[in-house]
């Protein structure tokens, strides 16, 4: 999706941060408590004991499967200090004159310690963390209708077949449980319809003679009373979003901001054994 994020650390959660403060493409948001991820964890800044910073994506990946690669050989040995350590820090890099910052892995074993230093943006200002609390606050706005998406396999087949025919793709959600896609051009129109999905937030009962309409006209009358929303989205940023379910989260909600304002969906991951 890029190739810089924004990570943003609180007191009680860490943030992965894309494209937060743009209006145009995908926007994304992962968030972890700090329980989650560390088994010590402490952060202190004058900004409310919040920090923010850019890193390189696939520098901080790196980074983390080689951390998590040195902390399996070191358990495997019968170490018993096997810990990964993450710190801010500031260094004075060769042929450099200023200390610059940068996120750096330590991992720990019996003899030998493992070191790796990220290179990271200047910490964000108050104004400039400011915005970006403001835009993740917007972000995390539930819609308030979800529908649960249960086979993303047959919804990417669809997406895969629709990037030949256009470049933007209708999307409606429906308080019965109803997903609609639908792409037209002068020539075809392509849709697919995902019925009787779980709902969660408002929901309501289908009117019994719209049993036998069209998935297009159901969809029209549903919009129409108010039962439904629908959206307008880029198939290529549509298809970009479906491929978060590589990471096999446990459920997958798809929702639509008020006055379509956006298309959200939502990937939740539960800790093994807390289902």
């Amino acid at each position: 999706m890029g190739n810089v994020c924004h990570l943003f650390l609180t007191r009680e959660k860490a943030y992965f941060l894309h494209n937060l403060l743009s209006a145009e493409g995908i926007q994304c948001v992962a968030q972890f408590h700090k329980e989650t991820l560390f088994d010590d964890y402490r952060i202190s800044s004058q900004n409310e004991d919040c920090i923010a910073f850019a890193v390189d994506i696939s520098l901080l990946q790196c980074a983390v499967r080689s951390s998590v690669s040195s902390c399996s050989e070191i358990g495997a040995a019968g170490s018993a200090a096997n810990r990964l350590q993450i710190k801010l820090v500031k260094k004075l890099p060769p042929n450099c004159t200023q200390a610059m910052p940068f996120l750096t892995f330590e991992t720990k074993g019996y003899k030998s310690a493992v070191i790796q230093d990220v290179p990271i943006s200047k910490p964000l200002s108050r104004a400039q963390g400011l915005e970006l609390q403001t835009a993740l606050d917007m972000a995390q706005d539930i819609p308030p209708i979800l529908v649960q998406v249960p086979d993303f396999n047959q919804l990417q087949n669809f997406v895969d077949r629709m990037k030949h025919v256009g470049d933007l793709l209708n999307v409606s959600i429906c308080k019965y449980g109803d997903l609609h896609l639908q792409i037209s051009t002068t020539l075809i129109t392509l849709g697919a319809e995902f019925r009787k999905l779980l709902v969660s937030g408002e929901k309501t009962v289908a009117p019994s003679e719209d049993q036998n309409l069209s998935a297009q006209t159901r969809s029209e009358r549903a919009i129409s009373r108010g039962d439904a929303q629908s959206v307008q989205v880029s198939v290529k940023h549509f298809s970009k979003s479906l491929q978060c379910y590589l990471a096999k989260p446990d459920c997958a909600f798809f929702g639509i901001a008020p006055q379509g304002a956006c298309l959200t969906v939502i990937f939740q991951f539960f800790i093994p054994g807390t289902r």
